[in-house]
């Protein structure tokens, strides 16, 4: 059994049955194998495309045509990734885990579905998904949208990219927050750390007594903050850890 596993268990309990809830957190440094771009490289650039121009509801209600082509480009590029060897060994240990286990994502490609993960949050939505500005609806989506396709739900050429952009709230924090206070152990994978509120999960899970690991490339602006960091590629790394946790 792993050092991690005893350093936990002699801080939370006694034994293996004392760690029965995880929560992972997953960046972009996970899907970047895949040949996913990362979230800050170039500088804090996409293509060329400054943030604040493509990923703001002000971006959108100044150009619209610029947002919804950018997002058709990412859209269909990561159609064309395949999950990598840490999506599929986090997929393994949410079919193995007994325990309660939740993976909260920022990634918005669909790489940890079609690995197999199950017990998923997209906290910053999903590429492969379309929000009707009319009726809000949420319709699962693969095909451009800078046309100005209908809804299928209400025929309203209204559809934006059902993102969570700067400015706006993440997706289902009230889950997200119940299970970071009840987990036993915490693990984030391929953060840089600089995006809140996920840079801030660390502090909160320490807050309420889980054990806190850091998986990363590099260390990220928060690593400080976690028990212990392992430093490497996503692809060793994480089939690593997870053999050793359900070993």
């Amino acid at each position: 059994m792993g050092g991690l596993l005893h350093r936990a268990f002699r801080r939370i309990g006694t034994g293996m049955q004392d760690i029965r809830n995880i929560v992972i957190l997953t960046g972009a440094g996970i899907s970047a194998e895949s040949g996913i771009d990362t979230f800050r490289s170039e500088g804090g650039l996409w293509e060329q495309h400054r943030i604040e121009d493509v990923a703001t509801p002000e971006a959108f209600a100044r150009d619209p045509d610029l947002v919804l082509n950018f997002y058709d480009m990412r859209r269909e590029n990561i159609q064309k990734a395949q999950p990598n060897a840490a999506h599929v060994a986090l997929a393994k240990l949410d079919r193995d885990w007994s325990g309660n286990l939740l993976i909260i994502t920022q990634n918005v490609d669909d790489l940890h579905e079609r690995a197999g993960a199950t017990r998923l949050i997209h906290m910053h939505g999903e590429h492969l998904s379309a929000w009707c500005m009319a009726c809000d609806a949420r319709t699962t989506w693969r095909d451009a949208l800078k046309h100005r396709p209908p809804c299928p739900s209400c025929g309203a050429a209204a559809l934006r990219p059902d993102i969570v952009w700067f400015g706006e709230m993440p997706y289902r924090m009230d889950e997200i927050e119940t299970a970071l206070r009840q987990c036993d152990l915490f693990v984030s994978i391929g953060t840089s750390g600089a995006v809140y509120p996920a840079a801030g999960y660390v502090r909160t899970t320490r807050h309420y007594g889980a054990y806190t690991l850091e998986l990363n490339l590099d260390p990220s602006q928060g690593s400080i903050l976690f028990h212990e960091t392992r430093l490497g590629r996503a692809t060793e790394l994480v089939p690593a850890w997870v053999e050793g946790l359900v070993a």
